[in-house]
């Protein structure tokens, strides 16, 4: 039987104002075991439009069948305000819910893993380059790398499109409204603090169908993998190549690494790029996260991070 979720409420280190997350023990650190071993920390984050109480079991089951803690900050809710998408807060918040699981929880420093999806794949990536001491290896699926950009390629679908709307509010304006706007959009943008990455193990992955049948291109990954390629001085993903996947969903003609057998996908992988310790790879797929996959690759990683004290 899945373990119960645990409700928490911490002080932001931020602001001072109380923000809530949740989390779940595997057995054997069920508050009523005597067993104080440390385990890795899984910190998953909500995608775009929910807050904490997302429920997405197979991240959930994933995590507590390798014996892991798993935990979901807030991170300030739905991304429909200024508080929330990519903030200074926002960030807080999630570094406030790694703090406490090492020290309230037991989690290990050198296992500690964040992944999210869509949203929580856009703030996955931008944590990575805003704080990667604070973490052993990051997984973001279906990710948000440039807010300007999405909400080009939202408004392109709609001109009332949700998502462009929900942008607009938590950026102030629309893209090029105002030096101070665009300013907005810089902060909260994954492409633009990429650089800060280091040495941090980065998985970035898509379906090779999101942005057809799905909300983000998967442009967007594939542009935060070239930055990073692009820094270190190595190969990145050629235009053509992507336009290749745009149009057919395949590669004309792939290299004999870009389409690896990955049991952990299940999935047919129609480009996979590696630059350093960081990959790309776009798989047989559409808008979403799998969570499987995310976590084989994430428990090949120890790593020392940095803490720091949470307000409780």
């Amino acid at each position: 039987m899945t373990p119960p979720y645990i409700e928490k409420t911490l002080v932001s280190s931020f602001d001072g104002s109380s923000q809530p997350l949740r989390y779940a023990l595997p057995d054997s650190l069920a508050p009523d075991s005597q067993e104080s071993e440390v385990r890795p920390l899984l910190v998953f984050l909500h995608s775009w439009s929910s807050d904490y109480r997302l429920h997405k079991k197979v991240w959930l089951d994933a995590a507590l069948r390798r014996g892991w803690i798993f935990v979901e900050p807030n991170f300030r809710g739905p991304n429909n305000n200024a508080e929330a998408c990519g903030s200074e807060a926002a960030q807080a918040d999630i570094l406030d819910s790694v703090a406490f699981a090492i020290q309230e929880l037991g989690a290990d420093p050198n296992r500690i893993y964040l992944a999210g999806a869509s949203g929580g794949g856009h703030m996955a990536m931008l944590m990575a380059g805003r704080h990667p001491e604070r973490f052993t290896a990051v997984s973001a699926w279906v990710g948000i790398s440039d807010l300007a950009q999405w909400h080009e390629d939202r408004t392109a679908h709609a001109s009332d499109d949700r998502y462009a709307k929900m942008i607009v509010n938590c950026c102030g304006g629309v893209p090029g409204e105002s030096e101070t706007v665009d300013e907005q959009y810089v902060e909260r943008s994954p492409i633009h603090w990429i650089t800060g990455l280091g040495d941090l193990p980065l998985d970035i992955a898509a379906g090779v169908h999101d942005g057809k049948s799905g909300s983000v291109p998967f442009q967007h990954s594939i542009r935060l993998f070239n930055k990073v390629a692009e820094i270190r001085g190595l190969e990145t993903v050629s235009n053509t190549e992507m336009d290749q996947l745009w149009t057919t969903s395949e590669l004309q003609d792939p290299r004999p690494d870009d389409t690896p057998a990955d049991p952990s996908y299940g999935r047919d992988i129609k480009l996979r790029r590696e630059a350093g310790t960081a990959r790309v790879t776009i798989f047989e797929g559409g808008h979403e996260g799998l969570a499987e996959a995310a976590c084989t690759w994430l428990e090949t990683f120890q790593r020392s991070t940095a803490s720091s004290a949470v307000a409780k």
